[in-house]
Parts: structure tokens; sequence; C-alpha cells
């Protein structure tokens, strides 16, 4: 486990998706990476004197199985309620397929018909429906939501105003040769994900804490708006 800010960690060794742990009174996780990571998370949590118990609730970005793959074995685990938009809430329940995108609105391979098969996930449920400005008090002493729609239709990301903590989900992905837009064969709609995008980046943050890849904890507000300069985004 790695910190990242006092009382902001992120967990080591997960294959694909990273999951962060937030300690209040309780523990607070977000994403929960694969299915297989869920032995990972548990041992690592216990590693830091904490029990599984202890983790209070599950926030999910979006409903992608790199995100809730291993949500059926920590909601087992830990009893913690899972936290999630009202539009991917019937995802994670396994009521509808995960959205995918349609052939004319993508770029790139996905143009040429390679496409995510249709997926529906476990039944998991969604204990509260969180939404687009509201304040999660019980979270890093009031973390707010924004929809952040794009990559996924009820796509959310969180950020702490005071400490200027941003946690984007997949609206920007970071791998070592850069910061690049989610894949387009897996993003239901490009252009919305680019105002998403648009949104997080007028954001004064110092800290971003990704989906995918490393954090950006140093020149960070500058670093993500010269990207979506880059792209036109700003």
């Amino acid at each position: 486990m790695q910190q990242i800010a006092p009382r902001l960690h992120t967990f080591s060794g997960l294959m694909v998706g990273r999951v962060y742990l937030i300690e209040d009174d309780g523990l607070t996780l977000i994403d929960t990476s694969i299915a297989p990571s869920g032995a990972k998370i548990l041992s690592q949590i216990q590693a830091m004197g904490r029990k599984p118990s202890d983790v209070k609730r599950i926030l999910i970005t979006h409903a992608h199985p790199d995100h809730v793959g291993s949500l059926p074995e920590l909601k087992a685990a830990t009893g913690a309620q899972v936290w999630a938009s009202a539009i991917e809430r019937p995802v994670i329940e396994g009521k509808i397929p995960i959205p995918r995108p349609e052939k004319d609105k993508t770029t790139g391979i996905a143009s040429v018909g390679v496409r995510p098969p249709s997926t529906t996930l476990t039944s998991i449920a969604v204990d509260r429906e969180i939404g687009d400005g509201e304040i999660l008090n019980e979270v890093m002493g009031g973390l707010q939501v924004i929809a952040t729609p794009g990559h996924a239709p009820g796509h959310l990301a969180f950020w702490q105003p005071v400490q200027r903590i941003l946690f984007c989900g997949d609206v920007i992905m970071r791998f070592a040769w850069g910061m690049q837009r989610p894949f387009s064969f897996l993003t239901v709609e490009m252009a919305e994900n680019d105002r998403s995008m648009r949104r997080i980046a007028e954001l004064d943050a110092a800290v971003i804490c990704f989906g995918h890849g490393n954090p950006i904890t140093q020149n960070t507000a500058e670093t993500i708006r010269a990207f979506a300069r880059k792209l036109g985004v700003l």
C-alpha cells in the first residue's frame, strides 16, 4: 500500500485499475479493480492493522469490470455499503448490460468493429444513490460528487475542495507514456467525456488520483489544464 496524502492510500500490486482507501472514523474504498484483486485488497487492509469490517462504504466511479470486479468479494467480506450513481445502479445490480459505444461514435480500432462483448455483471445491491453536487460528509470531511459522464453514462468523480484532492476515475487515464483520453472502444460518448474533462480541468487540483496510472501530486492543476488544452478541450 502506498500513501498519497495523509489518510489517503492506494493499493499495491493490482493488475488493472486503481483502488483508493480513505481513513476517517471508518474506511472508504473508491472502486475495487478486477475480480482477482479482492484478496490483495483485504490483505493490505489487514497489514495496516485494520479489519475488513472497518470498511464502511465503497464508492463506485462507474460500473466497468476493472472498477467493480472485486465488488462482490469485498462487499461480502466487509459488509460495506455500496454508493453509486442512479445511472450506474442498474448495471451494478445486473439488471442491464454494461452500456457500449455505438459504432458510428467510435474512432481507431473501435470504428472497424472492435467492441467489447455484451456483459452483464453479477448483481450487487447499491445501498445509496449519489449524484452531482452532493456532499458526502462521512468521507474526508466532505467529499463532493461530480457527474462526469462520457466514458460511462453515470460516471462520477469525487472532489475534496479543502485538500484539493480529485478522484477522476477514467475521465483521464495516465500511463508510462503520458495521459490520454479513455479508450474509445470502451467509451460510450467521447464528446461527453471531453465536456467532463473540461469540468475537472477547471478545478484547482493539488492531487489527482486516476482510475489507471499513478497519481499526480506536483504542479497538478497546470498539468491537467495543459493536457486538456492540447486536446482542444479547454
